[in-house]
């Protein structure tokens, strides 16, 4: 199973002070999930380190005003073409990002206030109707983790089951 993961939940330094964001004792019980790296930021160009950035009306700034919004535009795209290429039903982001936020992001003021609302790519990912989570919901994210393989498992026994019906009838 593939899942995207923001690049600094698995331990690249690629925040914006250019420190990680790694989850402890938290890979060691799904090594059989593929976990696909994203960092919207770095990948759209963007430095590490590099200003802080919040989103405000819908456009992203840093802290010294300047606007930053076609970078996390074109992160988005990335990250949204990289779950397609890899069929990706599922993404691990991190929280309050105005990249990969979900649910709650910084108001804008610089202040660490948080409001309702998902950063750029969290928000694209969800419209293209990929299930988001962060690493604030790791109990929510195994749960459906452990569901979605259980429908898996049965889907394959289904199909397995139909074709050895289509086999024993002679018409596969």
């Amino acid at each position: 199973m593939d899942i995207l993961i923001s690049a600094c939940l698995l331990g690249y330094a690629c925040r914006y002070d250019g420190k990680d964001n790694y989850i402890e004792n938290f890979f060691e019980k799904h090594k059989d999930i593929n976990f696909i790296k994203i960092c919207p930021e770095v990948e759209s160009g963007m430095t590490t380190p590099r200003r802080p950035s919040e989103i405000k009306n819908n456009k992203v700034f840093d802290n010294l005003n300047n606007d930053n919004t076609d970078f996390f535009e074109k992160g988005a795209n990335i990250a949204l073409k990289r779950a397609l290429d890899n069929n990706i039903k599922v993404a691990l982001l991190k929280s309050k990002s105005p990249s990969c936020g979900k649910g709650l992001i910084y108001d804008g003021s610089f202040t660490k206030t948080l409001i309702k609302g998902d950063g750029f790519t969290a928000r694209l990912l969800k419209n293209k109707g990929i299930q988001v989570f962060t690493e604030k919901e790791l109990d929510d994210f195994d749960n459906y983790i452990k569901i979605f393989k259980s429908k898996l498992w049965f889907s394959n026994i289904w199909l397995n089951f139909i074709k050895k019906s289509l086999i024993l009838f002679d018409i596969y």
